[in-house]
């Protein structure tokens, strides 16, 4: 039957090692049961019980005592020095967590319950223009201390910079600003358009989200203290960080700066074939282009393929376009 509840999670996704763990068993005991199902159970369980082991006297009086009127409403480490100076002795404070955690009496309650953090809203992009994200990284400048701050906005579907600015000040009204110019640029419809963003100054500034409602713009935010909520944006920060080329020095000057930026952006949206749309490149796939580009290396493969089929045992290299985009997509756990 282990075996069996073994095959069936790893059948749905789950490693052995977490199943077996759940179950009580080692993978190795696991392996030898699929080795020798008829064999017998030669697993060898402790033959005596430990000297200092609780009696189930003393673990009553455990339980009896941390959920007493006198000490419920207190933590152990208070209970226990307490018992002490009233001359009572039971057991060790460790022994006392581990009593209640077997017999799940360590729950928190209402008020010491950890605050607990809400999923962020999923976006789907279909097509261009309908969930961007943004967010703001640190430039060095030549005076310790401080930074030039780049504003970035991306569309998730097409990987493409759809609107950047460098500043020497981190503002709610200057990222205002961006988003309705890069808003006119892209011809975006009211209503029509996400921008989703982590919790910063900027990004939750009254200006900022005024000009958003007045946009008819949807504003998404990240969930606090968590940094994978925004992984585009991080992503391509990366990209722009670690791409050769980039300033091993502090950049002199804010136009030495925005310099910098203005030909990386080129690069990224017009030279750059992004391994999260296919291998082509951000403006391709922004004006439609991506499919007939994948079409032909799809021919090309083919082609090869009934050339040369020794080369292959399976199918060729997947070129098919990148359907929808998922922002923060939902885990199955979550969607239950």
């Amino acid at each position: 039957m282990i075996v069996d509840l073994v095959e069936e999670a790893v059948a749905h996704g789950a490693r052995v090692e977490p199943a077996c763990e759940v179950l009580g068993v080692s993978t190795r005991t696991v392996e030898r049961w699929r080795k020798e199902p008829d064999a017998e159970d030669r697993r060898e369980g402790p033959r005596t019980t430990p000297a200092h082991a609780l009696t189930l006297a003393e673990r009553e009086r455990i339980v009896a005592l941390a959920t007493s009127p006198k000490y419920r409403n207190m933590s152990i480490r208070q209970v226990v020095p307490r018992l002490a100076d009233e001359g009572i002795y039971v057991a060790s404070e460790s022994s006392f967590y581990r009593v209640l955690h077997e017999e799940q009496l360590m729950a928190h309650r209402e008020h010491a319950r950890p605050a607990g953090k809400s999923k962020p809203r999923s976006h789907v992009a279909t097509g261009p223009c309908e969930v961007w994200s943004w967010d703001i990284t640190y430039l060095r400048t030549s005076v310790r201390g401080t930074f030039y701050y780049l504003y970035l906005m991306l569309d998730i579907w097409s990987r493409k910079v759809v609107g950047w600015e460098v500043h020497a000040e981190e503002s709610t009204e200057l990222a205002a600003k961006l988003a309705e110019r890069a808003c006119v640029d892209e011809d975006v419809e009211p209503g029509s358009l996400a921008l989703h963003s982590d919790n910063g100054g900027p990004m939750k500034g009254s200006t900022m989200l005024a000009t958003l409602q007045r946009l008819g713009i949807a504003a998404s935010f990240s969930r606090p203290s968590v940094s994978d909520d925004n992984a585009i944006c991080e992503a391509i920060f990366r990209t722009l960080k670690y791409r050769p080329g980039f300033p091993r020095k502090p950049f002199v000057s804010l136009e030495d700066a925005r310099r910098w930026v203005a030909d990386f952006v080129a690069w990224y949206n017009g030279e750059h074939l992004h391994s999260g749309i296919r291998y082509v490149t951000p403006i391709d796939r922004h004006e439609g282009r991506d499919g007939a580009i994948l079409a032909k290396r799809h021919a090309l493969y083919r082609s090869a393929k009934k050339t040369t089929p020794r080369r292959w045992t399976g199918e060729t290299r997947n070129w098919t376009p990148v359907g929808d985009v998922t922002l923060n997509p939902l885990r199955s756990a979550d969607a239950a």
